[in-house]
């Protein structure tokens, strides 16, 4: 294997392995993300048939032409489902638009559920019957999948097995499938998404259909990040950041532009943005403060914190 960006790990060790196993896999995920904040994870239990149902349902929406999908950009949702077209979001640092247009698709509550008042309805599309069931068995698959790595992550913290569970039980994850199309002039200084980091507690990313994701380094240097054929890329998002009081590294990644002659090949990503409800409290950990690394965050939960940062990115006005 050529010289990897993150570290790899395999996730059935934890789901069926035995006790050294489990042990060992927990201090590999929690030294990758304290130390680089991704890791490419296999065995990971998301159906290879599943995500490849739901690219290629996500392949036929973006091909519709731009008045057809723009009927699924719903007002007034920040993004958070449906349709987003191209140029409306952007890094916060940045004022240029990334090249990218995208479709959300949110967590699935029954009508009577006491939630249902926090999560609209997904959106269907007429045209591609099949993005909406492609789109709800791949976000339970991630779902459950996410459950497991966060499952790992709390014994590492020393916060018992099932700290997560009931914070994440029909939390506000969002499904994004993102396209790049191709790139038919000089970009104005826009990437196809700027440095940023995730808002979230974890990020899940599906094989992109072509390169050019990086991460950041502490030396200030950019390094690709190429997940080898059915590896799933996970990172760590802000809002695990804080609540371990930095502990847990929400590192700088962007999507760079393909060289020229690849400018044609449009790039479809599919990460899957794994959140709690919105009332889970982010206050530091106690066990995560220490002289070294002094209180870093003022106490706020997940909903307020979403809030604040769909504003800095322009999606929310």
């Amino acid at each position: 294997m050529a010289n990897r960006a993150i570290p790899v790990v395999d996730l059935e060790k934890f789901v069926n392995g035995n006790e050294t196993e489990r042990q060992a896999f927990v201090e590999e995920l929690g030294n990758a993300f304290h130390t680089v904040g991704f890791v490419g994870v296999v065995n990971h239990g998301v159906p290879k048939d599943v995500v490849d149902g739901y690219y290629n349902a996500s392949k036929e929406f973006f091909s519709l032409p731009k008045s057809m999908k723009r009927r699924y950009e719903v007002a007034g949702l920040a993004g958070q489902r449906g349709y987003t077209s191209f140029g409306k979001e952007h890094a916060k640092q940045s004022t240029v638009a990334d090249l990218k247009e995208f479709f959300q698709t949110g967590q699935f509550v029954p009508a009577d559920d006491p939630l249902k008042a926090e999560y609209p309805d997904n959106v269907k599309v007429e045209e591609v019957p099949e993005f909406y069931n492609k789109g709800k068995q791949l976000y339970k698959a991630f779902e459950k999948s996410g459950a497991e790595l966060l499952k790992a992550i709390a014994i590492y913290l020393d916060l018992g097995v099932d700290y997560f569970e009931d914070k994440i039980e029909k939390g506000n994850s969002i499904l994004r499938s993102i396209h790049y199309p191709p790139i038919t002039e000089e970009p104005r200084s826009a990437i196809r998404a700027e440095q940023h980091e995730d808002i979230n507690l974890i990020t899940l990313l599906v094989g992109a259909s072509a390169g050019g994701l990086q991460l950041l380094t502490n030396d200030g240097e950019w390094l690709d990040i190429v997940p080898e054929e059915n590896e799933i890329v996970i990172n760590v998002g802000d809002m695990l950041q804080r609540l371990t009081n930095n502990y847990l590294k929400s590192t700088t990644h962007r999507v760079v532009n393909p060289p020229k002659e690849l400018w044609h090949v449009p790039r479809l990503s599919i990460p899957f943005f794994l959140h709690p409800k919105s009332e889970m409290d982010l206050t530091c950990l106690d066990s995560c403060i220490t002289e070294e690394r002094p209180l870093a965050y003022e106490p706020i939960t997940a909903g307020g914190y979403l809030d604040e940062r769909l504003r800095e990115i322009g999606l929310k006005k």
